[in-house]
């Protein structure tokens, strides 16, 4: 897409059917990769206005709707609504996007009222 911010393009990793909408901010060490699929259309379609946090791992055919955060760390599986903050290892909603174009905001804040406790890996 136009307007794509790739902030410290450092350990990037946009596979080769992926999809990238306008105004996409990524930070460092983000991962739009697959799940093992050897052919076909096997990578992330990222929708337009999506900020994209540090060492976030989105993978497989999965949509993440316009407007949308990806938290910092977060491990992508499965499509993410429009407008909404996911978080987590694996990601869940977690809250609004809090604005209507976080990517150029680029507030990485989390704010929720979900318990930080119930979104951890549990070792």
């Amino acid at each position: 897409g136009k307007g794509v911010m790739i902030d410290h393009a450092h350990g990037i990793v946009i596979g080769e059917t992926a999809v990238v909408g306008d105004d996409v901010s990524m930070l460092h060490s983000v991962t739009l990769g697959g799940t093992g699929k050897e052919d076909g259309d096997r990578h992330p379609k990222i929708g337009s206005g999506v900020l994209i946090g540090a060492g976030a791992k989105i993978l497989g055919n999965i949509k993440v709707g316009a407007c949308s955060r990806i938290a910092s760390g977060s491990v992508v599986l499965a499509d993410v609504p429009p407008c909404k903050t996911v978080a987590g290892v694996p990601a869940r909603v977690v809250g609004d996007a809090g604005c209507t174009n976080p990517s150029r905001a680029m507030d990485q804040i989390v704010r929720t009222n979900v318990n930080v406790e119930d979104i951890l890996p549990t070792c």
